[in-house]
């Protein structure tokens, strides 16, 4: 390897494996994605990854992308040794326009209703600071977490838990601090307080 192409290793590499992974900041995607099409070392690289990169397919999301915090710990830690701005995902949410509040602080989007086993699958959104109504399960009520925290109880949720909370069982407080989004499976037949 010339001490040219040493250079322009060192200085593209990290680009090159951030574009075939998508995890470019939005701004900086163009211009690497301009290079990497003038650059036939640049595309060659691209090329010998996409055979790894198309395994990771079959991983659960959980292995392939770090929560908010250990990304931003990353990103806080990569901006200190080189002494730039840290490069920080674009936060992805699901727009307001696509729920419907219901309550002050609590969204919800409606995904399916199942008349026949009486549930209803939903999108439900709390604002900082908002409680979900008390109430008993009529049948069985399945969460994941995608954003924020939430308490349910004693009990901490955060981005990619499950919890699931069976037939006539009470959850007397929900909140979350922060303002959190989850998709909740329940009972048309729940019984709020």
């Amino acid at each position: 390897m010339s001490s040219t192409s040493r250079e322009h290793g060192t200085k593209y590499l990290d680009m090159v494996f951030l574009h075939a992974l998508h995890a470019l900041p939005g701004d900086e995607r163009p211009a690497v994605a301009a290079h990497i099409a003038e650059c036939a070392e640049c595309r060659r690289e691209v090329e010998t990854l996409r055979p790894l990169i198309g395994s990771f397919v079959a991983w659960p999301t959980d292995d392939l992308c770090p929560s908010a915090s250990l990304w931003d710990r990353l990103a806080q830690r990569l901006a200190a040794e080189t002494g730039e701005q840290p490069a920080l995902p674009e936060p992805q949410r699901w727009a307001d326009t696509e729920c419907k509040e219901v309550a002050p602080g609590l969204s919800c989007k409606l995904l399916a209703t199942d008349t026949e086993k009486s549930q209803v699958s939903m999108l439900v959104r709390l604002a900082p600071g908002t409680d979900y109504p008390p109430h008993r399960h009529a049948g069985i009520e399945e969460l994941y977490m995608l954003d924020g925290v939430l308490n349910v109880g004693d009990e901490k949720l955060y981005p990619g838990d499950y919890r699931r909370a069976d037939a006539d069982t009470v959850d007397h407080r929900i909140w979350s601090e922060t303002g959190c989004s989850c998709v909740l499976i329940t009972s048309l037949r729940d019984v709020i307080f």
